[in-house]
């Protein structure tokens, strides 16, 4: 289903202020070289619930700080909604997660340079998820 004209401007407006939000709070916090991105926030219909996607670079501390960030959700929520108090009633509830769509991009350039050969090694190939 499209998403609605609201939709889309209350997903811009949060992603927007989400990136300023963790971003200050990976430097306050003392992470250096940690670049956290919101690749994209979809906000459902009935305007509850926003679920963001977060690119973080290195790869290897997402995880770890995936966990904080959702840890944090309640104070995240508070100051998005300080900030946004003029142009939204209610502020969505927050729900993170983590994009992976470059690392799939990757991988699938890898095989197709021949340098990852999912035919000779299966191996390779991730399990497909069931949703």
């Amino acid at each position: 289903m499209e998403e609605t004209q609201r939709q889309k401007k209350i997903a811009s407006v949060l992603q927007r202020d989400l990136v300023d939000v963790l971003q200050r709070a990976a430097t306050d916090g003392g992470l250096k070289g940690i670049l956290i991105s919101v690749t994209k926030v979809k906000v459902t219909v009935d305007l509850s619930v926003a679920k963001v996607y977060l690119s973080i670079f290195p790869n290897n501390k997402a995880k770890e700080l995936l966990e904080g960030i959702r840890a944090n959700t309640t104070s995240i929520r508070h100051e998005l909604a300080q900030r946004t108090k003029n142009q939204l009633r209610r502020m969505p509830s927050l729900e993170f997660f983590i994009d992976d769509s470059l690392e799939y991009i990757d991988n699938i350039e890898r095989s197709l340079k021949g340098l990852d050969n999912p035919i000779n090694n299966p191996d390779l190939l991730d399990k497909r998820k069931k949703s």
